[in-house]
């Protein structure tokens, strides 16, 4: 590979401010000596000419240097942000040593994340797709000892757990699976309360709801912030919630959602840990721990985060999202 030359940062900055300054004593100079040759007015027109030329080249160095290789280097990231699981061509200008040695930093930083997040994708379809086979092994046999009739009450207790445990095992693999296609899919758009409210009250008969800001813009699709919510809600329910309230609201800055009930609540100690894959205190009834960290990277890949609030007397989500431009 060819290797090019790049001036440091503190040269082009030096040469760029020394040039303007330059120019500037320059025309004052030419200006005294031309003056009473051509006329100053034809004197202060040639080197008004002279000095937007020069003006414009240094400009143009600048641009080349440092503008447009910073411009690249963004693209470049935005692009990899939008779609973490595709090829994305790299910069090839880098202007300065700085922003050469930035951009490699960041085209690697990027390129180690892609890798890490392949593998990890890769190793979650090979492990759920290879257990599925001992789990409709052990299915198929439950069925066989089942239809033998044959079975003392003791014994058909013990088929029935394992039966019971297999289902878990195949509950927990489809969470994950869930889980890992909420990492993957953004869902682009926006959307209010008001597109979303008839779906979530009908999926939720037994909470009652209270909605605020419903015409606040929100950017995330109906589809994605129903999942979220989806599961939020859920939540809500399995901690004996009767109430929500729902308010959407703009700052300056960001895109505030918060989600409260009147249910249980959540435990200082959890409240750390309720976003972590497979955490749950619901282990016996049939809980995944899967729900709320689904939430959780649906809305990472949309730019935002989510928080939650320890309480005794119902749980509290925030969602916050950059501001739409």
């Amino acid at each position: 590979m060819t290797q090019h030359w790049r001036p440091p940062l503190i040269l082009v900055l030096a040469g760029g401010l020394s040039g303007t300054l330059a120019l500037s004593f320059a025309g004052i100079v030419a200006l005294r000596y031309l003056g009473p040759e051509i006329g100053f007015r034809n004197a202060a027109i040639v080197l008004g000419v002279a000095i937007t030329c020069a003006t414009a080249v240094l400009g143009w160095l600048l641009l080349r240097l440092i503008l447009r290789p910073i411009l690249a280097l963004e693209r470049y990231a935005a692009e990899v942000r939008f779609d973490s699981t595709s090829q994305v061509d790299a910069p090839v200008r880098f202007g300065t040593r700085e922003l050469h040695h930035t951009s490699q930093s960041v085209i690697g930083m990027a390129t180690t994340l892609r890798d890490r997040e392949a593998t990890i994708r890769s190793f979650t379809d090979h492990v759920t797709h290879e257990i599925k086979t001992p789990v409709a092994a052990i299915r198929a046999a439950v069925e066989l000892l089942e239809d033998g009739g044959m079975l003392s009450a003791e014994d058909l207790k013990i088929v029935q757990e394992i039966d019971g445990a297999q289902a878990q095992i195949q509950t927990q693999l489809d969470a994950l699976r869930r889980a890992v296609q909420a990492r993957e899919t953004r869902y682009l758009g926006t959307c209010t309360l008001v597109d979303i409210r008839d779906a979530v009250v009908a999926n939720f008969p037994t909470l009652g709801f209270h909605f605020s800001g419903e015409h606040t813009k929100i950017p995330i699709s109906s589809n994605g912030m129903h999942i979220v919510l989806q599961q939020l809600l859920q939540n809500a329910v399995e901690q004996n919630a009767s109430q929500i309230n729902l308010a959407a609201e703009e700052t300056p800055d960001e895109i505030h959602i918060t989600i409260q009930d009147n249910g249980s609540g959540i435990s200082a100690g959890n409240a750390d840990r309720i976003f972590n894959a497979f955490f749950t205190t619901k282990r016996e009834s049939g809980g995944t721990g899967m729900g709320l960290s689904i939430a959780r990277n649906v809305i990472a890949a949309h730019n935002g985060k989510i928080t939650c609030k320890a309480s005794d007397s119902g749980a509290q989500f925030q969602i916050a999202f950059p501001r739409l431009a």
